[in-house]
């Protein structure tokens, strides 16, 4: 695998090397001259280069020829300064001392805010994921990657897959959203992940408590936003090139992304192929439905799978517009675990252990095409945001062809199919009466269609209309106190069609004859959902400490599987039963949050309360269909609380400290399961973390060592079936460093990573695997190599 990765590096190193012969890079820091703090937002401007430096006050401007150059350095609230660069193989890093302005300006007014400040100023509960966390702790998935951020958890599905979970809810009670345009797949399955490439991702912003007043329904829980990126700067051209490699999975994967602009126009592409092999678990056995299954080489057989994805952008900026329309498509083929789809494994002719990178039956395949417009048009006082929105997303499931009580042998391979087409309009125009009110509306229309093809049968075919309008204001009462009040409604219809079996079904009448009958599974049914959503929320600003407190009300509209299944769900051996007269979730929810944040210390708090009207979940009955236990959703009351702990510091030079633990507590207070907990609820877990900065080291340049120590306590509040977990401690460590292989190219970082450090076996009581006896994935070395240009 090793051999392989450096071929790929070697081959692009070669290509890089003549395309950046005789360019250089700038790199500096800018300071406040008295304090020594980093100024972030100052603008660095020469003939033809422009750059902002970062939080962190660093700034990089690619690209540059040899020979001298004179830049302006200005920022609000500091005197300019001018400085000359000598730009050739011998200069260093800059670092340029700024001074406080003491100009008083009479008849002229500035405003701007940076990032962190309106994010201070928001009453909403939220975290900035940047693209430096996203690169320095990126796993195999992206929820898998956001899931060191507390209050954040997955559930994971082999291991390339996974999907997101906000303080104990998941599935639809959770939107993920790109670039302005609601994700939607299957995300309703046990066993669906997530279709989106992490690569090329800057920021995300995670939304933690009620967000329908904004995004509609399926933010009941919260909001994975994807952001869209920074628009690339004028005249510039840049890119980058990723190499991965994995030992668990003999993982080998590689992204490589550009982007680059004129004046007005600019554009932006990736491609990304990941192949790997059955991952490995630290247990030779897994004990399913009381029978021992053996694992060869601790391999997790038929978990192996591949994906390529490829994305492009075309864009245009002005003064007043600002325009993107971007294309991408994720595919991949995944195997599921061949003993997850119930005994049928020990009488299959298939030599599971044969390979471990080939994909077998049971497998599913997804493609997920999307195209998406984000158009801003500013004039007066008004910015208008129009975003535009269509997405194929077409699913396989096959497996191996077996026929199930009155169901024959099928015909071939393919189970289940999923295609659907969804098409999505918002529109939000975003007005400031004056320097107090910040007021915004908008409507959101998305259409649905789904139809199915194979021989099983879960859910039935439909249509899914859904209109929703709302409004808010964020009111500056002064500088530090700021008050945001909003209100939505939505409308949503669905339309089901009916659905009966392709073979007959035995009939045993009252008079002694027997009928043979095709079952019908699925009516012709419209429903209609109709809901109001609120929020009211306070930030206040006190030196150091931000504290905020927000109360909203949020819905969420049922789903098909939940409102029309009736089958045999053969991934998790279980016969689902819907029901049409399932209420809308209705869910209220207190937060607070109260972060202290200094020069060399920060601490912060966030509890939460919620309470659910009519709580959806799958709940498992005494009732039996052909020897499947028959599971049917139903509806209860349930009362939940919990919330995060934070802490950090960095006193001892070039070392960083940090602390996170995380908590929800959940209890059924109605229905069958009263005094149960809910569904995949995580225990009490707490994550302690380590970063020291070492100085160079021969042609290793910034070399730092990471240390993250999660322990998780035992989950004995479970909802029956499930089974309890015991708790568990797991340590990873990392090293970051960069080489400077070329003095004309952008050094070269590197990333060592050793996972699960003392091959721990463990079970991670969200995971869908944990249901069946399969723990977490063993020790894992990864090395991932990072080339910009």
């Amino acid at each position: 695998m090793l051999h392989r990765i450096l071929s790929l590096w070697l081959c692009f190193s070669l290509s890089s090397t003549v395309f950046a012969q005789n360019s250089f890079q700038i790199k500096g820091l800018i300071v406040n001259s008295n304090t020594l703090q980093p100024i972030e937002g100052a603008n660095i401007i020469g003939e033809s280069l422009y750059a902002i430096s970062s939080a962190t006050g660093t700034f990089t401007i690619n690209n540059v020829a040899e020979g001298t150059y004179s830049f302006t350095i200005s920022h609000l609230g500091y005197a300019s300064k001018t400085i000359t660069v000598k730009v050739d193989s011998n200069m260093v890093r800059l670092k340029i001392l700024l001074d406080g302005s003491t100009i008083a300006l009479n008849e002229i007014e500035v405003n701007g805010k940076t990032i962190k400040r309106i994010n201070k100023e928001s009453p909403v509960v939220s975290h900035v994921v940047t693209k430096e966390f996203l690169a320095n702790n990126r796993e195999n998935s992206l929820m898998q990657t956001l899931s060191k951020i507390p209050g954040v958890s997955t559930i994971k599905i082999g291991s390339g897959q996974s999907k997101p979970v906000i303080r104990g809810l998941g599935f639809n009670r959770v939107a993920v959203v790109q670039n302005g345009i609601k994700h939607e797949a299957q995300q309703w399955g046990n066993d669906h992940g997530l279709e989106i490439d992490q690569y090329g991702i800057e920021n995300i912003q995670i939304v933690k408590g009620p967000a329908s007043l904004v995004y509609g329904s399926d933010a009941i829980a919260g909001v994975v936003d994807i952001q869209p990126n920074a628009i690339p700067l004028m005249h510039s051209f840049n890119g980058e090139v990723n190499l991965l490699g994995e030992s668990n999975n003999d993982l080998l994967g590689i992204s490589a992304g550009i982007q680059a602009r004129s004046h007005n126009w600019f554009y932006r592409g990736r491609l990304t192929y990941r192949d790997y092999g059955d991952y490995k678990v630290p247990t030779d056995q897994i004990n399913y439905e009381n029978y021992i299954f053996t694992l060869h080489d601790n391999n997790l057989r038929n978990t192996a799978g591949k994906e390529a994805n490829a994305s492009f952008s075309l864009g245009y900026v002005s003064d007043r517009i600002t325009s993107e329309t971007t294309i991408s498509n994720v595919n991949s083929k995944n195997g599921f675990f061949a003993n997850a789809h119930g005994l049928e494994v020990r009488t299959s002719s298939i030599d599971y252990d044969s390979s471990n990178r080939d994909i077998d039956l049971p497998y599913h395949k997804v493609n997920h095409f999307k195209i998406t417009n984000n158009t801003s048009i500013t004039f007066n006082n008004h910015t208008i945001q129009v975003d535009l929105g269509f997405q194929n997303n077409l699913r396989e499931e096959h497996s191996e062809p077996t026929p199930h009580g009155y169901m024959p042998t099928p015909p071939n391979t393919k189970e289940r199919g999923f295609h659907k087409n969804t098409f999505s309009l918002n529109v939000k125009d975003g007005f400031n009466p004056n320097d107090k009110h910040n007021l915004v509306t908008g409507v959101n229309v998305e259409f649905q269609d789904n139809t199915l093809s194979g021989w099983g049968f879960l859910i039935p075919e439909y249509t899914r209309f859904t209109v929703g309008a709302f409004a808010f204001d964020q009111y500056e009462i002064n500088s530090d106190l700021h008050l945001l009040a909003g209100v939505r409604y939505d409308f949503g219809q669905l339309n089901s069609k009916s659905y009966f079996d392709w073979y007959p079904s035995t009939i045993n009448n009252t008079n002694g004859s027997t009928s043979y009958v095709y079952l019908q599974r699925a009516q012709d049914k419209t429903l209609d959902f109709g809901n109001v959503s609120a929020s009211v929320g306070l930030s206040y600003i006190l030196n150091h400490t931000t504290f905020k407190i927000n109360a909203g009300k949020s819905f969420r509209m049922p789903l098909p599987n939940e409102l029309a299944s009736d089958g045999v769900n053969y991934h998790m051996y279980r016969y689902e039963k819907g029901n049409l007269n399932l209420d809308p979730e209705e869910s209220y929810q207190l937060d607070i949050d109260i972060d202290h944040t200094t020069k060399n210390f920060s601490i912060g708090v966030s509890p939460f309360v919620n309470f659910f009207e009519n709580f959806i979940y799958l709940n498992p009955t005494s009732n039996y269909y052909e020897t499947l236990q028959i599971y049917e959703y139903t509806q209860s009351k349930v009362f939940r609380a919990g919330g995060e702990l934070r802490a950090s510091t960095s006193i001892i030079n070039n070392l960083d400290l940090s602390a996170s633990a995380e908590y929800v507590y959940s209890r059924q207070t109605s229905g069958p399961k009263e005094g149960f907990t809910i569904p995949f609820s995580p225990p009490l877990s707490g994550l302690f973390s380590a970063s020291y900065q070492f100085k160079d080291v021969f042609f290793f340049k910034q070399p730092q060592l990471s240390a993250d120590y999660r322990i998780t306590a035992a989950q004995d509040e479970i909802v029956p079936p499930e089974e309890q977990t015991n708790g568990y401690q797991v340590l990873t460590m990392s090293l970051l460093t960069q080489l400077n292989l070329y003095k004309t190219m952008n050094p070269l970082e590197v990333k060592l990573k050793l996972n699960n450090v003392f091959n721990t076996k463990y079970y991670d009581h969200t995971s869908f695997y944990r249901l069946i006896d399969v723990p977490e994935a063993g020790r894992n070395i990864s090395i991932a190599l990072t080339q910009t240009f």
